[in-house]
C-alpha cells in the first residue's frame, strides 16, 4: 500500500509517502489434485517424491505432480514458505526421483545448482541391441552441445528384440529428451519408446523403461551431503529375473 491505496508496477514514489508491505502467514495453493505420492525425504527447505509414470510434472493441465504436491508434503515453517514446487522435469513416461523446494529461497537455489551442474543425476533405463560396455555419447541435440555418459550393468538374450541390456546412465547436460535421443542416435533406444525407438518393436500399455534413480548434491542450507535414490521399479527387475 502507497498512501493507502494499493500500488502496481505503475506507481512511482515521489518522495514522503507512507508505505505499508503486507506478508500473508501461510501461502495457499491455487488448484488442490488428490493424488498419493511416495515421499523419499523431506526436511524444512526441499523434499523428494517418486514420480510415477503417465503424469506431467507440471503445465496447463490440471492433473500435474505441481498439484498433486500439496497434499503430500508437510509445509514448511520458515519464514519464507511457499506453495512447494518441483525444481526440474521428468518427461511425461518417465518414473522416479524429482526435487521439490518448499520455500522461496531453496527454490532459487535448487534452481541455480541444476543450472550450474551442481546436482549429479543417474538414471537406468533398458536399451535394446547389442552395445558396449560403457562410453560417452556426445551427439548435438537441437544444435546445442549434449553429453550423456552410460555404463551396461547387465545383459540378457531377447527372441524379440535380440538383446536387452540394463544401462546406468549420467547426463552431463540437460537438453529435452537428451537420455532418449542420445540411445537412440548409437542405434541402442530405450524399451517402449514410442518417439524414438524401432517401428515395431514398442511393448504396447508397459510404458517407457527410463528411471531417475537418483540424486547427489550439497544442502544448499544445511551443507550437508545429500544422496537421494529410488529403486529400481519391479518392472526392470522382471526382466532381467525372468528374461531368456
Amino acid at each position: 500500500m502507497v498512501n493507502d491505496t494499493i500500488a502496481n508496477s505503475a506507481t512511482f514514489i515521489k518522495g514522503g509517502e507512507v508505505i505499508k508491505l503486507f506478508i500473508p502467514g501461510k501461502a495457499s495453493p491455487k488448484k488442490k489434485f488428490a493424488f498419493p505420492l511416495e515421499v523419499l525425504f523431506e526436511d524444512q527447505y526441499l523434499a523428494a517424491i517418486h514420480k510415477p509414470a503417465g503424469i506431467l510434472v507440471s503445465g496447463n493441465n490440471f492433473r500435474t505432480i505441481a498439484n498433486a504436491l500439496v497434499q503430500n508434503i508437510e509445509p514448511s515453517d520458515l519464514f519464507d514458505a511457499t506453495i512447494p514446487q518441483p525444481v526440474h522435469r521428468l518427461d511425461y513416461a518417465t518414473t522416479g526421483i524429482l526435487l521439490v523446494g518448499k520455500t522461496s529461497s531453496s527454490i532459487r537455489a535448487l534452481n541455480k545448482m541444476f543450472e550450474g551442474k551442481a546436482i549429479e543425476k543417474n538414471y537406468f533405463a533398458i536399451t535394446i541391441g547389442k552395445m558396449d560396455n560403457g562410453g560417452k555419447i556426445t551427439s548435438k541435440i537441437d544444435g546445442k552441445t549434449s553429453q550423456s555418459n552410460y555404463v551396461v550393468n547387465a545383459a540378457v538374450p531377447s527372441k524379440k528384440f535380440g538383446q536387452l541390456n540394463l544401462v546406468r546412465l549420467k547426463p552431463k547436460t540437460g537438453r529435452r529428451h537428451q537420455l532418449r535421443k542420445h540411445l537412440a542416435h548409437i542405434g541402442n533406444p530405450i524399451l517402449g519408446d514410442s518417439i524414438y525407438g524401432l517401428e515395431n518393436f514398442i511393448l504396447k500399455g508397459k510404458g517407457l523403461y527410463l528411471h531417475a534413480y537418483s540424486l547427489k548434491f550439497i544442502h544448499p542450507f544445511t551443507s550437508e551431503k545429500v544422496h537421494l535414490k529410488d529403486g529400481l521399479p519391479q518392472r526392470f527387475k522382471k526382466i532381467f529375473r525372468q528374461m531368456k
